[in-house]
């Protein structure tokens, strides 16, 4: 019994592909020009009420991202939208579509993201966005009550957003009737795609046969995927912002090299209690090591908490908020916050593990150094 659950355990083990030197670099002293917006959005001749929710949030001018593409979205075109993290991405496919759905052109909006945490917080906006207006909405995504979500996808619905395994749960129910929809938005999709959502996309798509505006905005788009694109919307307007740092070019670079007589969880703790370590989100492989971590950082009187795959959808948002909030100084996780959470002012991200791959080196360390701000992240090396 032990021979076999040490075997078990020996198989499961997947050893790093990155090259610890290649995490050590400055962050990018760069001398951007700042982009110059022309219009307002009075100027795009949207909504009154819409207007009104708009300048009561404090949003008068729009971002380069918004200016650029919304003349052509109000009118209903396709549109790839390539912008950095942190640009306004989000509320240049929301406004739009909110403004067509008041005017009575659109009837009901499908927005698709990849991770719970970033549809809880595009839906959260055009909450804030459509106050008053009488517009109804639903989010659904995985770790909430499915039948729940049955119950609400049979309203009338003006927009849906939607992680894409709840998405295809609820059409194969009968639940979410998506040839009815008529716009398709794929926010973040190359993270889709990277997360292995390909199918659950393209069932999404020929179901939205009927839809008459797509809409895919995301930070990158590899060429492996121009084939998937093509076959999901036709011809359209693409609009590449380029005057934006890539957040790891933000972001100082350092790795801390652990020696054998060194006790690792003595090293992180001394690091997260430098005073300048103020909002920190904690990496770790595996939901154990996680766990583990936060007990011990709890005991040693460091603020903390944990998202992870196996912890509720409540539980993690109400983590998030805590971290958000500042009630929590050390955010721990798997790489499932490394995808789509957009938290203003985390100073440091810290690799407690190696991670396996580049890219999911690269998402962790994109949770700082966000937009235009600077940050830090550590890799402890073994």
């Amino acid at each position: 019994m032990n021979n076999k659950r040490r075997r078990f355990q020996k198989s499961k083990k997947v050893e790093s592909t990155i090259n610890p030197q290649l995490l050590i670099k400055k962050a990018t002293k760069s001398i951007e020009t700042k982009y110059i917006v022309s219009k307002s959005f009075a100027d795009f001749s949207l909504d009154t009420l819409l207007l009104k929710n708009l300048e009561t949030k404090g949003y008068t001018l729009p971002t380069e991202v918004q200016e650029k593409t919304l003349s052509n979205l109000i009118v209903g075109n396709d549109l790839i939208g390539i912008a950095a993290t942190g640009t306004g991405k989000t509320g240049a496919f929301l406004i739009p579509l909110i403004h067509r759905i008041l005017k009575g052109e659109l009837s009901t909006a499908l927005i698709v993201v990849p991770t719970r945490e970033l549809a809880q917080q595009v839906w959260d906006e055009f909450k804030s966005l459509t106050k008053n207006l009488n517009l109804y909405s639903a989010c659904f995504i995985g770790g909430t009550n499915v039948r729940k979500d049955i119950s609400i996808a049979k309203k009338k619905l003006n927009m849906v957003v939607g992680t894409p395994g709840r998405i295809n749960d609820l059409m194969n129910r009968k639940a979410l009737k998506l040839h009815t929809y008529d716009a398709l938005v794929l926010d973040e999709f190359d993270r889709m795609l990277d997360m292995g959502f390909i199918n659950d996309i393209n069932k999404i798509s020929t179901a939205m046969k009927n839809r008459n505006q797509t809409l895919l905005f995301s930070a990158t788009v590899d060429k492996s995927q121009n084939k998937l694109i093509r076959n999901i919307v036709h011809n359209p307007i693409k609009i590449n912002i380029t005057n934006g740092l890539k957040s790891s070019d933000n972001v100082d670079q350092s790795i801390i090299e652990v020696k054998r007589d060194e006790n690792k969880f003595d090293l992180l703790l001394d690091l997260i209690n430098d005073k300048s370590l103020s909002k920190v989100i904690l990496f770790a492989e595996t939901k154990r090591v996680v766990d583990k971590l936060s007990k011990q950082l709890s005991k040693s009187g460091v603020k903390s908490d944990v998202i992870h795959g196996d912890k509720s959808q409540n539980y993690r948002t109400r983590a998030i908020d805590l971290f958000k909030r500042g009630k929590v100084k050390v955010l721990v996780a798997t790489d499932v916050a490394a995808r789509g959470i957009d938290i203003k002012g985390v100073t440091h991200v810290i690799n407690y593990q190696l991670p396996k791959t580049m890219d999911s080196y690269i998402h962790r360390i994109g949770r700082t150094g966000r937009a235009e701000t600077s940050g830090t992240a550590y890799t402890f090396v073994n």
